[in-house]
């Protein structure tokens, strides 16, 4: 069917320990993801009647996006996030809005939110049919959902092959635009959109993304540092996918 997997992989407790271990490491391009992130989110969001909105962000890290998702005019915003130390790096007021562990159907009562995010995540996920099961417990009737993953079919697979950044240790799951949508329609959700997410990072970023000998590596981004250059920003579309989906 075209999905791509990892196998064999760690017990589902060992997955669970290390996530619950985690630390926020990606503050550096987070400012980057908010804009990015909140302009796929504002596609969703009503002219009017934001501030009623419930929106859930599963694996929040810091809530960066929950921040984004507030000043945009949502109402009420809560995530969910499996490391603490992510959590304890987020601002005070939000950190109260974030429930420390890992999500599962028994995590939030029936149909609380209007909105669910989900942003890299559903990649790491072990059962990814019983995870939007409990998306779906979780969604208001007509609630909407947006999900950003890696694609198997983008630019960076299509350039560097099995060298692309998104093959590695951490991702379980692998999708492309018709596995994904065959996920959604599997778990009863209705498909609004599919997506090329355009990502904007500083070219240090992408280089450092970019599989490539490390003395090579070291040398541009030392021209980076000292030009001033690194910086700058550069939007592509690289390689990942996004989709909007109905309750």
């Amino acid at each position: 069917c075209g999905l791509i997997f990892s196998n064999p992989i760690l017990s589902h407790e060992k997955i669970a320990t290390l996530y619950k271990e985690s630390t926020f490491d990606y503050s550096h391009e987070s400012d980057y993801l908010k804009k990015t992130y909140g302009n796929y989110l504002q596609k969703i969001l009503p002219a009017k009647g934001k501030k009623s909105l419930h929106l859930l962000d599963i694996g929040c890290g810091n809530g960066f996006f929950l921040e984004e998702a507030r000043d945009r005019g949502v109402g009420y915003v809560y995530g969910i996030e499996p490391g603490k130390e992510s959590v304890k790096k987020a601002p005070k007021w939000l950190q109260k809005k974030i429930t420390v562990g890992l999500f599962t159907k028994k995590s939030f009562k029936s149909q609380t939110f209007d909105i669910i995010c989900c942003f890299h995540t559903l990649d790491h996920i072990v059962d990814p049919n019983t995870f939007l099961q409990g998306v779906y417990h979780s969604l208001k009737k007509g609630g909407k959902v947006l999900f950003i993953v890696h694609d198997t079919d983008g630019l960076s697979v299509k350039l560097f092959g099995e060298k692309s950044p998104i093959f590695d240790i951490e991702h379980i799951y692998l999708f492309n635009k018709e596995t994904l949508t065959k996920l959604f329609i599997k778990n009863n959700f209705t498909i609004l959109e599919t997506f090329t997410v355009k990502n904007t990072y500083p070219l240090t970023y992408w280089v450092r993304m970019v599989p490539m000998p490390k003395i090579m590596k070291r040398v541009i981004l030392s021209m980076f540092n000292k030009t001033h250059t690194g910086t700058i920003p550069l939007s592509l579309t690289a390689g990942n996918i996004g989709i909007i989906v109905q309750k």
